[in-house]
């Protein structure tokens, strides 16, 4: 309740329901105004005694600090049944608090491998054989997309070689690079090394990610103005879900995570996503026309099925229900296609699995890794888990070999600067 309420009554008091009636003091309770139970109430006098004398004031959060007893510790003094419930609350909040703090040390920022401090903003850029045009009567292909959500402008090694393997793959295809922290308008950009290695792609964009105007006239646009007005855990990683889903409604094409590594060229796949196992879908790689219908209930469900609080529910835990949705299967191994939209086997795009993922920093012979990628088209690296984990560039360890032959570039600067 506001004090300024309790303050502007002369002679009266706040009326509450009572927990219990005790003497003169200090009591925990709950009011009519829908304090809560562990509100802390005073009791007053009337001028006039009798049956209804008994008049309660909701103490403000100052005069609560000067008070000798501890709502809290009336409470753990009552049942032990309560007792119990209150610590049990207690232990859950304090469990879910340092969760996240693990949780954003372990795979938040990325780290170790890639970081780019202390390297110079420019890179000598190599020469760039001229796209073949494509032959007349084949329409333009599709953009290829890369996000980030974050205010992050310094893109590590790894992001590099996403880009870059993605450019190689599609020369003539523009490949585009939204960032959030870019500036818009004519200001001037940051100065990294990963801006000016991308930028010796001619047909790499870079340009600033506007997340309200992305989300305008989406079912999306009400949900994000909501949410940047409160705290969830995992906000950037929900960020970049939606974003990935309302970027190919609008536009249609290609979108790739940042920890993707381009083997093969992607614009004969339409209207397709990547198995990751059996039981869940994943997001990291999408293909689908403007205005697609899938598209479209992904960004419905996302918000009528909205939770931020658990990890992938927005992610590939919503691709996996709409897909079964759009299907009518119960389980993914019922159907890979179905109404136009196709899922591709894990060895398309996730050919190890993310338990695995120390794989990609052990050696591996030529030979077993081009058995390994025969029926990849881009690799997932599973950077969440394997940020910070160092390679030598010039080993054969299985990442290192795919620096080296699908972004070169980006490997010669690992070599340099590492």
């Amino acid at each position: 309740m506001d004090a300024r309420f309790l303050r502007a009554l002369p002679e009266g008091c706040v009326v509450g329901v009572l927990d219990s009636c005790k003497s003169d003091g200090w009591i925990c309770g709950h009011g009519e105004h829908g304090e809560g139970p562990g509100s802390c109430w005073q009791r007053r006098l009337a001028a006039d005694p009798g049956p209804a004398d008994s008049c309660w004031r909701l103490l403000t959060s100052g005069e609560m600090t000067s008070a000798p007893p501890d709502c809290l510790l009336r409470l753990l003094r009552d049942t032990p049944r309560q007792r119990v419930c209150t610590l049990f609350i207690i232990g859950f909040k304090l469990t879910f608090f340092v969760s996240v703090m693990v949780y954003w040390h372990v795979v938040g920022e990325p780290g170790g491998q890639g970081q780019l401090s202390n390297l110079p903003v420019d890179v000598p850029c190599p020469h760039m054989v001229p796209p073949t045009p494509p032959p007349s009567g084949i329409p333009p292909p599709g953009n290829i997309f890369f996000l980030e959500t974050s205010d992050r402008t310094n893109p590590n090694f790894l992001f590099m070689c996403s880009v870059e393997s993605a450019a190689r793959a599609h020369p003539e295809s523009p490949v585009v690079v939204l960032m959030k922290g870019l500036p818009g308008g004519n200001a001037s950009r940051p100065r990294h090394l990963g801006l000016s290695l991308l930028g010796c792609f001619p047909n790499v964009q870079m340009r600033p990610l506007d997340l309200g105007e992305l989300f305008r006239d989406t079912p999306l646009a009400a949900w994000y103005a909501a949410v940047q007005r409160r705290w969830e855990p995992y906000l950037l990683p929900v960020l970049s879900d939606a974003s990935r889903i309302a970027l190919l409604w609008k536009f249609g094409g290609i979108y790739l995570d940042t920890d993707f590594i381009v083997l093969k060229d992607l614009r004969n796949l339409t209207n397709a996503l990547g198995t990751q196992s059996r039981y869940v879908l994943n997001g990291a790689f999408l293909a689908f026309e403007q205005h697609h219908e899938f598209m479209a209930q992904c960004m419905r469900d996302f918000v009528t099925h909205y939770n931020g609080w658990i990890w992938g529910h927005q992610g590939p835990q919503l691709l996996t229900r709409v897909f079964k949705k759009w299907c009518s299967i119960r389980s993914l191994s019922e159907s890979r296609a179905c109404r136009g939209v196709t899922t591709l086997p894990p060895e398309a795009f996730y050919p190890i699995p993310w338990q695995n993922w120390k794989k990609y920093f052990e050696d591996i012979s030529p030979q077993e890794l081009t058995r390994l990628l025969n029926a990849t088209f881009a690799v997932h690296v599973w950077n969440k888990k394997s940020q910070g984990t160092r390679f030598e560039a010039t080993s054969k360890a299985l990442l290192a070999q795919l620096h080296a032959r699908y972004c070169p570039t980006t490997h010669k600067a690992m070599k340099m600067y590492l």
